[in-house]
């Protein structure tokens, strides 16, 4: 018999502002302080006090469309305030769990696995969340919720649907919860792993709920999502048989990879361009050392402004190497995960190497498609590497977005 696992998933509230009020010694209950840059009156809000959020001002809002009748304190961002307290943080966590057991998510969210430490602390996981929950604002002046699940992606949806809402703060979810609590969620953005782009092109297909995603046809979300596909369906049905090591795991074997700090700030309407680019040169290098990548990993970084970011890693069945599928890949992840912030960089890994020594084709590719795709690969690397890099361009690296033509020309190629 498989033993169920117990994951406890915590969320800093209003970290940033929660972190200011205390730096400035105000009440974070009664004063109304908001983190953006105060200047600009078309900013975005970063972080608001809960005062703040008792006015049903929402975390992420216009300047300009806070209240007009109440006074607000406006504090510009201090990233190493934030994580100078997010040390803290851990080091409260540590305290009580091994690191190999504690994942951090972000600067202000963590998951831990806590099976094996319910008979050590004789708690139950409400008491043992109730009792983490305590001590860091007990250490750290910080206030946070906790989310309880028998895998991490059902306390992480605990913790956000439900937890902040209640009077102590957590939220235990079980599998049998499922039906209750998880199908009936909608708008489907409000589910972790489900940014509004792939609520968009979930909606095209006619999935609206949780529910329905369930019950739609995991075969046609893998065709059109790959893996991704097939987890959003799991998740819908409340399985996640990751862990926290495959959160921490780094590969260890061989890899290529590209990062690029952005000149400036990027969103969803033309950071594809970028990671198309970067997808090719990737590319260039896997059939220079003749490889295939089992693994891809993407990940994103958010302007200093707002922090943060996401990183997912996907293992594939079939090693790749064509750019078109490595494009989309990283485009479902990015669709799945981004939440309309602000970009800043991107980075992309290739790592389980092997051999090309073939091609698995599938039951929609022909040897004469695959054979045409190499031809034309190696005749646009033959005239780049006669002519120079910047010979042979896509139309989009014509555009203003684009950064290739400067990178190339400043690497001298």
């Amino acid at each position: 018999m498989v033993k169920l696992k117990t994951f406890i998933a915590i969320d800093l509230k209003s970290f940033f502002a929660f972190c200011e009020c205390l730096d400035k010694n105000y009440d974070p209950f009664t004063t109304p302080l908001i983190v953006c840059h105060p200047t600009h009156r078309g900013a975005m809000t970063l972080a608001v006090s809960p005062y703040v959020k008792s006015l049903g001002v929402k975390s992420r809002t216009r300047v300009y469309d806070l209240p007009k009748n109440v006074k607000f304190i406006k504090v510009p961002p201090r990233m190493g305030l934030y994580a100078k307290k997010s040390s803290e943080v851990f080091n409260v966590y540590k305290e009580y769990f091994s690191e190999n057991d504690i994942h951090k998510y972000s600067i202000d969210e963590v998951f831990i696995d806590v099976t094996s430490y319910l008979k050590l602390y004789k708690k139950t996981p409400r008491e043992l969340a109730l009792f983490l929950l305590s001590e860091v604002t007990r250490k750290t002046g910080l206030m946070a919720a906790a989310g309880i699940g028998p895998n991490i992606f059902m306390a992480k949806v605990a913790m956000d649907l439900e937890a902040k809402k209640n009077k102590d703060s957590v939220a235990e979810w079980f599998y049998t919860d499922i039906k209750d609590k998880l199908w009936g969620v909608t708008p489907l953005s409000k589910i972790w792993g489900i940014g509004p782009r792939m609520e968009a092109n979930l909606n095209n297909l006619g999935i609206f709920t949780v529910k329905d995603l369930a019950h739609f046809n995991k075969n046609i979300l893998k065709d059109k999502y790959g893996v991704l596909g097939l987890e959003l369906w799991n998740h819908s049905n409340g399985i996640d048989n990751s862990t926290i090591k495959d959160y921490n795991k780094e590969p260890k074997n061989a890899s290529i990879s590209h990062s690029q700090v952005l000149y400036k700030d990027y969103n969803g309407s033309n950071i594809s361009i970028i990671i198309r680019e970067t997808i090719d040169l990737l590319a260039k290098r896997l059939r220079d050392s003749k490889k295939r990548a089992g693994i891809i990993t993407f990940k994103v970084k958010y302007s200093k402004s707002v922090s943060g970011g996401f990183k997912k890693s996907l293992r594939l069945d079939n090693p790749v190497k064509d750019e078109n599928e490595m494009f989309n890949l990283c485009m479902n992840i990015f669709d799945q995960f981004y939440d309309n912030k602000p970009i800043r960089q991107i980075s992309i890994q290739l790592s389980n190497l092997c051999a090309d020594i073939g091609e698995q084709l599938s039951l929609f590719d022909t040897f004469e498609e695959i054979t045409t795709i190499n031809q034309k690969n190696e005749a646009i690397d033959f005239i780049k590497e006669k002519y120079g890099t910047n010979s042979l361009l896509r139309a989009s690296s014509l555009l203003d977005d684009s950064t290739i033509i400067e990178r190339n020309k400043k690497n001298g190629i």
